[in-house]
C-alpha cells in the first residue's frame, strides 16, 4: 500500500464519522491538549481507531483528533501527536497532517512545548515560531516524491507564514499577552541536550528546541498548507539552569501557561474564522 493509499483511507475513514469540513488544523503538543476540552459540539476519534494512525504513547499526548468548533471556527484538533523518538516512521509521525490536508484543512496551527535558548525567555513564555532548524537528521520527504502531495523540491523560505505571524502579534497585543519570537531547532530525542549541544545552537541561531513539530512544517509545506507555529518555553535548556531537566518540569510549566496558550490560541482561530 502506497502512503498516498494509507492518507486517503484514514480521510475516508474520517469523513464518514464527522460531518464537519473544517479549513484549519490544530497539533496540540505536550501538556497543550486541553484546549482540545474547549472545542464544541465535538467529535473524537482515538487514534487508534483510525486506519494507519499510530498510538501516542507519550505523557500530555491523549492521542484522538478532535472536530468541532473553537471560537466559532469548523477546527481538526490533534490532541497530542506521535514522535519519531517513539520508534515510528517520519511517514508515521506526518501522516495527521497529510491527512488532515486531504480533508480540506488550508491551515495549521502547530503547538509544542520547548526548552528555552534565548536568555531573554523565561519558562512560561509563549514563542511565535519565526523559522525553524532541522536537526532530526532525516526529513518527512525523503524517497519518491508522491506529486499527489506536493513537488519534488519544495520551497521552505516562509514556513510559518508572514501573515499568520502578524494575525498572531495583533492578537497578543490585543489580549495583553506577552508574546517572544524566535527560531526553533527541532530535533529527535528522547534525551535531553547537553550543555555543550545547547551552546552550539544557540551559535547556530536558536532559540528554543524541542523535539516535534519540524516534521509536521514540512509535510504541511510541501503539501500547500498555510502554518503557524507557537512553542511554550516549558524550561531553561541544559547548561542555563541548574535543575536537572525533566519531563514532569515540561508538564508543570505547560499547565501554567495554559491560560494564556489558550487564549491566544482561541484568538487566533477566531480571526481565521472571521477570513473565511
Amino acid at each position: 500500500m502506497t502512503e498516498l493509499e494509507r492518507v486517503r483511507a484514514a480521510a475516508a475513514y474520517l469523513a464518514e464519522r464527522v460531518p464537519l469540513r473544517p479549513k484549519v488544523g490544530l497539533i496540540l503538543g505536550s501538556g497543550l491538549g486541553q484546549l482540545a476540552d474547549r472545542i464544541e459540539d465535538a467529535v473524537a476519534v482515538p487514534y487508534g481507531d483510525i486506519p494507519h494512525f499510530q498510538a501516542s504513547t507519550v505523557a500530555g499526548h491523549r492521542g484522538r483528533l478532535v472536530a468541532g468548533r473553537l471560537a466559532g471556527t469548523a477546527v481538526w484538533a490533534m490532541q497530542g501527536r506521535v514522535h519519531y523518538y517513539e520508534g515510528y516512521s517520519m511517514a508515521d509521525v506526518v501522516r495527521p497532517v497529510r491527512v488532515m490536508r486531504e480533508l480540506g484543512v488550508t491551515t495549521l496551527v502547530v503547538t509544542n512545548a520547548a526548552g528555552g535558548l534565548n536568555p531573554a525567555f523565561r519558562p512560561g513564555d509563549l514563542m511565535l515560531i519565526t523559522d525553524h532548524i532541522n536537526f532530526f537528521g532525516t526529513n518527512p520527504l525523503i524517497g519518491p516524491n508522491e506529486d499527489a502531495f506536493g513537488p519534488r523540491f519544495p520551497d521552505m523560505t516562509n514556513a510559518y507564514d508572514p501573515e499568520l505571524r502578524a494575525l498572531a502579534k495583533a492578537v497578543a497585543a490585543e489580549a495583553g499577552l506577552p508574546l517572544q519570537e524566535g527560531v526553533y531547532l527541532g530535533l529527535s530525542g528522547p534525551s535531553f541536550e547537553t550543555p555543550a549541544e545547547i551552546r552550539a545552537f544557540r551559535i547556530l541561531g536558536a532559540d528554543a528546541v524541542g523535539m516535534s513539530t519540524v516534521p509536521e512544517v514540512i509535510a504541511a509545506r510541501h503539501m500547500g498548507v498555510r502554518v503557524l507555529g507557537i512553542s511554550c518555553i516549558t524550561n531553561l535548556a541544559a547548561g542555563l539552569q541548574t535543575e536537572p531537566l525533566s519531563h514532569e518540569e515540561v508538564m508543570e510549566t505547560t499547565a501554567r501557561a495554559a491560560g494564556n496558550f489558550a487564549r491566544l490560541v482561541t484568538g487566533i482561530v477566531a480571526r481565521l474564522g472571521d477570513e473565511g
